[in-house]
Formats: structure tokens, sequence, C-alpha cells
């Protein structure tokens, strides 16, 4: 039986899963799902596409507060040309077309990474989303865009050395001061980060908001990401909370 958002909440209910206020996503194995299938990789990060729409939504309904999702890395841009120019034409294509489902679903948009660097037209629709689902409160998504977690706190360590505050900052705050220089400041740090392909590395993700957070991989490819899989994540969410307890 193939679940769906409604399927998902009462297996919640029934069992009892405490659910994470933050869910951190490395959305892996586009290429491979493509691969295994004749197609060029350019089909795999359109289907990947079609399961992030999917698994957003999904996550808004169940009361998922948060939802952080690796779009495209820093390390993206040394992939063949045309494999870049159709990830950055995904992204821009889900920003434009997505708006109006995200504020239908409330749920407000943002993005951390080196934004700047990105071509115009994708920082103006980044811009445009964000603006239009600003007063959207049901559930934050956090697009992690031209992103790598070594950059991140490099320009966190910048940008906290430039603040006229600094000596006053690290007084009261200690390392924990590079906290509210980093990309999302807003929002905590994930309870969870999943990484589907079955790949046992941290890519340069979140390096510093997953010093603590619970691991989860799957070898599901990406765009094969089903709602069973989200269900059976947050299932070793919860055990795993409940062995901290015991």
């Amino acid at each position: 039986m193939v679940l769906s958002a409604s399927d998902i909440v009462q297996k919640i209910n029934e069992e009892g899963i405490a659910l994470p206020r933050h869910i951190a996503i490395m959305l892996d194995g586009n290429g491979r799902w493509a691969q295994r299938r004749g197609l060029p990789r350019t089909e795999g990060h359109q289907a990947g596409g079609s399961r992030t729409k999917s698994i957003v939504k999904t996550c808004g309904e169940i009361g998922i507060r948060y939802l952080t999702l690796f779009g495209f890395s820093t390390e993206n841009w040394k992939r063949p040309r045309e494999e870049v120019q159709a990830l950055l034409s995904l992204l821009k294509d889900y920003l434009l077309v997505q708006r109006e489902e995200l504020r239908a679903n409330n749920v407000r948009l943002i993005a951390g990474g080196r934004i700047a660097e990105l071509p115009p037209a994708i920082q103006d629709a980044l811009a445009e989303t964000k603006s239009y689902t600003a007063s959207c409160d049901k559930m934050v998504l956090n697009l992690a865009i031209n992103y790598g977690g070594r950059a991140e706190i490099v320009d966190a360590c910048n940008r906290l050395l430039s603040d006229p505050r600094r000596d006053e900052i690290l007084s009261l705050f200690g390392a924990n001061a590079v906290d509210q220089f980093l990309y999302s400041p807003e929002i905590p740090f994930p309870d969870i980060l999943v990484r589907t392909s079955g790949e046992r590395r941290i890519s340069n993700f979140l390096l510093w908001e997953a010093s603590n957070t619970f691991f989860w991989i799957t070898p599901t490819l990406w765009p094969d990401f089903s709602l069973e899989d989200l269900l059976q994540a947050l299932r070793e969410f919860h055990r795993y909370r409940l062995s901290l307890s015991q």
C-alpha cells in the first residue's frame, strides 16, 4: 500500500512517534537513478525535483516545523557544464513554479549559502519567493544553495570578526558565538539528518549544525524516496530518542 500524508499522521499517532522539530535531507542519487535506467543524468535531477515537491508538502502536512534540503553545493560547480545548467534551471523553475503552492501550504522559504555567487536570475527568483512566502508560518523550508559547510564556517567567522560587538559577543557566548552568524541563524539545528543513496559521508553539509545530530542513511536513491521511507526515518529517530532516556 502506498502511504499518503494522512496515513503517516495516523501511524504517528498510533505508534506514539515523537516528531523531530527539524529534518535535514541530503538529496543524493539522482544521477545514479538515471544511469541505471539508461537515461541522461539530467533526467534524474528532474525526477528528484518531483520527489522534492512531494516531500516538502508531506512534511508540512504531518507537522514538521523546519525542513532543510541540500539543493546545490559549492562542489556542484565541478560537474559537467550541461549538468550544472540543468541543476540551476531546475532550481529556478522550482522557485517560480512552486511559489504559489508554498504559500498555499503556508510554507515560508529561506535559503543559506553563497547566494551572491549564483546567476542573477536565480538570485531574483529566490528573493521574490522568499518575499512572497514571508508571512507563512506553518513550516520553514530552508534551501541550502551554493552551500558548503566549510564555507559557511569561514563566512560566519568573518562576519563575527567584522562585527563591532565581537568582543562582547565572544565573552558572552564563547564557541556558540558563531551560531548567530551562520547562514540561517533563525532556525534550530537539525534533529535528524537523512542521507539517501547509501553513501556514508557528510559531504560538507551542515558541519557546524550537525555536530549533535542523529544520522539516518538509506540505500534508496532520492527520486525513489517514498513516504514510507520518510515514515521509517521518523521511526528510527523516535527509537533513538527513546534510547537516550534509558
